[in-house]
């Protein structure tokens, strides 16, 4: 095997500049320590609530426009069963900065949550909060994991890199500028990373679309004779799995942890609105370039490039078609820098997925509930131990499966039908206590396992109507399932609070088997409208006038 030395290059003085920001970032975070009055951990973890708004809306953005995002809208407008109309990522991605700019920033922000799980922790308690924590821990290392695989795959077709040096390598990296700094290291690193996919994707399209090997995609667009329509079609019987994939990726990104963490990093309930309404944006136009990687790939006539027949997708190897197409549609230099924009994409996601998971470790596991009176360099080593951990744990995940689109789907399937109606509950119905939270997380994932999972190769034990075996011949759920079981979850979370709080509030059943305080009302943190503050604070809090004389 011949390692490609100029790839190696680049890619080594990628990561040097990426460590170099993310050592960077750390001091400044270390001078803001010295400056910050309040609770250390939010200089840690939310970059002491004043990020600056275009860094607030490069690293939203990054975070969302990982290896998945890039490789897997490609792989979906390959592959002759899907097409671009199943490559969902960008579309949905609006629908979910829209709605959690317009509901979910306001009360996550002005209450000044540090987490996710505040709300469940402070209204259900810690048992159930820990229960609820634990879904959106391993839709964490999903996602650590699904980040690994794209790169590791990528650099493995380009490089000729070892597939475990490739994901050894990438992981250290992440995991080292993520200890370093917390979110500043973050933030500042995904803007370096936004800007090399920005260009590094744009710079590649010319030359895939130009290479003499590819017919023009405005051809095979919707031309059967040749392979098959790289725009694909929604037929009437799979419309239903269509509008569930649609709601899952829509959705389901309002229930994870690392969203949050941007929007309570902004300043302001404004500038958090203002992150997530520009963020979608550049998740529209970062979609664009794999689109069209994919629909020149599925215009190829692979039998007269270096690659040959069979194609990719006889192959199996659907799933690396970007870096497939980079290596033998373009010139070497190019799908060096084809390389970079992976790369990017890839730490942008992990190091939020690892921060994402050790915030809700740390703060509402190991703060809140084992040790209340830990110092701050107390809970700053356990933040780095978190980080370690949840970084180890994906990387091991990587060498079960190398699908990129298994680990999406699994992630964001568990944050979608176990999660999300529970964030809407706890935030938006006062009704909604533990007794019904408890109901609704065991139906919503009970009838999520025995609906099946075909790429997990699990039957399905409830048929859902519609239900028959795939292109694959695999058992597959064509009805918009997942959305059903979200809403028998929320549902159920609602009905069982409401009868929770009429037996207990009647007398029905003794205050003493009232385990989950149904009958506390509840009470929500502080808002900038009601803390008392001296005359001369111009209603801030002294935390905030702080932070007001900083700039990040």
């Amino acid at each position: 095997m011949t390692v490609n030395v100029l790839g190696l290059v680049v890619m080594a003085g990628f990561y040097v500049v990426i460590l170099g920001t993310g050592i960077w970032a750390s001091m400044r975070s270390r001078k803001e320590e010295k400056k910050w009055t309040g609770d250390g951990m939010e200089i840690t973890l939310l970059a002491g609530r004043n990020i600056n708004l275009l860094v607030g809306i490069f690293t939203l953005t990054a975070t969302w426009v990982g290896g998945g995002f890039i490789l897997g809208i490609a792989e979906a407008t390959y592959n002759p069963t899907l097409g671009a109309v199943w490559a969902l990522m960008p579309v949905p991605y609006v629908l979910t900065f829209f709605l959690g700019g317009f509901f979910f920033a306001k009360p996550m922000r002005e209450n000044n949550y540090v987490t996710m799980m505040d709300p469940f922790q402070k209204k259900y308690g810690n048992f159930m909060s820990s229960a609820l924590i634990f879904p959106a821990l391993v839709a964490d290392v999903l996602w650590v994991a699904r980040t690994l695989v794209s790169l590791g795959g990528t650099m493995s077709v380009i490089l000729d890199l070892p597939y475990i040096y490739s994901i050894i390598i990438s992981s250290v990296v992440a995991i080292i500028y993520t200890l370093l700094g917390g979110l500043y290291s973050v933030a500042y690193t995904d803007v370096i990373q936004l800007i090399l996919i920005f260009i590094s994707l744009w710079v590649c399209v010319p030359f895939m679309m130009t290479n003499p090997h590819s017919l023009d995609i405005s051809l095979t667009a919707y031309n059967e004779t040749f392979q098959a329509p790289w725009v694909g079609t929604v037929e009437l019987d799979e419309a239903g799995k269509w509008f569930d994939d649609f709601m899952l990726l829509a959705l389901g990104g309002l229930a994870y942890q690392a969203f949050y963490q941007r929007i309570l990093s902004a300043s302001s309930y404004t500038q958090a609105q203002v992150t997530c309404f520009a963020s979608s944006a550049f998740c529209l136009v970062l979609g664009i370039p794999s689109v069209l990687i994919g629909a020149v790939a599925a215009s190829t006539d692979w039998n007269s490039t270096a690659y040959g027949l069979p194609t990719p997708y006889d192959r199996k190897e659907a799933g690396s078609i970007l870096p497939i197409a980079l290596q033998y549609l373009t010139p070497t230099y190019i799908s060096v820098v084809g390389i970079g924009a992976v790369a990017a994409a890839v730490m942008s996601s992990m190091d939020s997925a690892l921060l994402s998971s050790a915030s809700l470790f740390s703060s509402n596991i190991y703060k809140n509930i084992l040790r209340k009176q830990a110092s701050d360099r107390e809970m700053q080593w356990v933040i780095r131990i978190s980080v370690v951990v949840v970084g180890l744990a994906g990387t091991a995940l990587t060498f079960l499966d190398n699908s990129v689109l298994v680990f999406w789907i699994v992630g964001v399937d568990m944050s979608y039908t176990i999660m999300f109606p529970q964030l809407v509950c706890v935030l938006f119905f006062k009704v909604s206590n533990g007794y019904g939270a408890i109901i609704g997380y065991t139906i919503g994932l009970v009838t999520r396992i025995l609906s099946g999972e075909p790429l997990l190769g699990l039957p399905p034990i409830i048929k859902f109507p519609g239900c028959r075996l795939d292109d694959e011949g695999k058992l597959t759920q064509f009805f918009p399932f997942r959305t059903v079981i979200m809403l028998m979850s929320l549902l159920s979370i609602l009905l069982f609070s409401w009868l929770a709080s009429i037996i207990f509030n009647k007398g029905l059943v003794s205050d003493k088997w009232d385990v989950f305080d149904a009958k506390r009302k509840y009470k929500p943190a502080a808002t900038a409208e009601n803390i008392k503050v001296s005359p001369t604070s111009e209603g801030a809090p002294a935390s905030k006038q702080l932070l007001d004389t900083t700039s990040c």
